[in-house]
């Protein structure tokens, strides 16, 4: 029987870990929507998540015969409230931490987010930590300080700016973890819309009371939140929602490292800011980091 399982689970864990590697390289497109956006930052996260809800909805209303268990009682509706809650924070957050310190920093300080799931699942959720997974880990995140621009690198930022980075980290780590507890209750396309919906209303608010523009003035402008929405939020986050019910959540985390090394391709071929020898080893070291992590 335990063998018959194995084999019935092996095919869903090889697509998940391709949802997963598809849902990083869809997010690590955001930094340059949200850099080329033309509304403020906590204007583009909300319409980042306010525009994501376009195709979320419509699939749901596609799968809705399909949709798996519903939520019941009253404690069924705040858990799946709750990770837009802790997402919206992240988003806000971060798209903050992008325009007070530099890219590198913020992406650097942002990517945190592994430790802190891993940290968090170890003494909070008794989650199994290799010494190999550790190696790894510290294998990635030593990739992506390369493909920043080395230790030298953090002298350009802003140090309140580099401290919102790391707190939006803390909070894209609760994000991942609630995640991965719903989704052994919950299928993917109702977490994802009601933590999207909830990751709106909590946004607007602050977008309101502290942007001057909410309204993309130009074609242009609209089409980097679409973009950001659809690609990065729509795409992404539900590639990764799917990966989350196989994979354990420090591993998805992790393999989210991918991020920065899509994001520089991104920067690369749509705002011609070369690759060079560092960013081409960083991007090496954050992919053997994440295939021992695999391993471990």
């Amino acid at each position: 029987m335990a063998q018959a399982a194995i084999v019935e689970t092996a095919p869903s864990n090889r697509l998940a870990l391709a949802a997963l590697i598809l849902g990083g390289a869809a997010i690590g497109g955001s930094p340059i929507f949200v850099r080329l956006s033309e509304v403020g930052p906590m204007a583009t996260a909300f319409w980042r998540v306010a525009l994501a809800l376009i195709p979320i909805f419509v699939f749901s209303l596609i799968k809705r015969n399909d949709a798996g268990p519903k939520p019941e009682k009253l404690p069924d509706y705040a858990l799946l409230i709750l990770p837009g809650a802790v997402l919206a924070m992240d988003l806000v957050l971060w798209h903050l931490s992008i325009t007070m310190t530099s890219v590198a920093n913020a992406t650097l300080l942002a990517n945190l987010a592994p430790v802190f799931v891993t940290v968090i699942g170890f003494l909070f959720f008794r989650a199994v930590v290799t010494r190999l997974f550790v190696l790894g880990l510290a294998l990635a995140l030593a990739g992506v300080v390369i493909l920043k621009g080395g230790p030298s690198a953090f002298g350009n930022g802003d140090l309140l700016g580099d401290g919102v980075a790391i707190v939006a980290a803390l909070f894209y780590a609760g994000y991942i973890l609630a995640i991965g507890r719903l989704r052994s209750r919950f299928d993917t396309i109702r977490i994802m819309l009601w933590s999207t919906a909830s990751a709106a209303v909590f946004v607007f608010p602050l977008a309101f009371a502290f942007e001057d523009q909410i309204w993309p003035a130009t074609a242009y402008g609209w089409a980097m939140v679409f973009g950001l929405a659809f690609v990065s939020h729509a795409g992404g986050q539900v590639a990764i929602t799917y990966a989350l019910a196989y994979l354990p959540a420090a591993f998805s985390s992790l393999t989210l490292l991918l991020q920065p090394v899509v994001a520089a391709i991104f920067a690369w071929v749509l705002l011609n800011e070369t690759i060079g020898p560092m960013q081409a080893i960083g991007a090496a070291v954050v992919l053997a980091g994440i295939m021992i992590a695999r391993r471990g």
